[in-house]
């Protein structure tokens, strides 16, 4: 069980202020996460391999390619608005 004086202290450590209404209730929730990691542990794991993530996936990344890099004159030609070789855009801030 989780003490509500647990609760104030851990609170004060995490610089937070719980109303005492707030810290019976995080006692008593607390309370239910350790008596369910309790039920956890007697459950039989005999045989069961160790996982690092409960679904497996393989990373879906696609192959790197060599492609063409367009050219500044390329680039250039698409801007609405240019100034010599930069991109002019609005004015965002002073």
């Amino acid at each position: 069980m989780i003490s509500i004086d647990d609760v104030k202290h851990v609170a004060k450590l995490a610089r937070l202020s719980l109303t005492d209404e707030e810290c019976r209730k995080h006692s008593e929730e607390l309370s239910r996460i350790i008596e369910f990691f309790d039920e956890l542990k007697g459950i039989d794991t005999e045989g069961v391999e160790p996982m690092s993530h409960p679904i497996s996936a393989a990373n879906a990344l696609r192959p790197d390619e060599v492609v063409r890099a367009f050219s500044r004159e390329e680039l250039m030609a698409c801007a609405p608005v240019k100034d010599g070789n930069f991109f002019k855009v609005p004015k965002i801030g002073e």
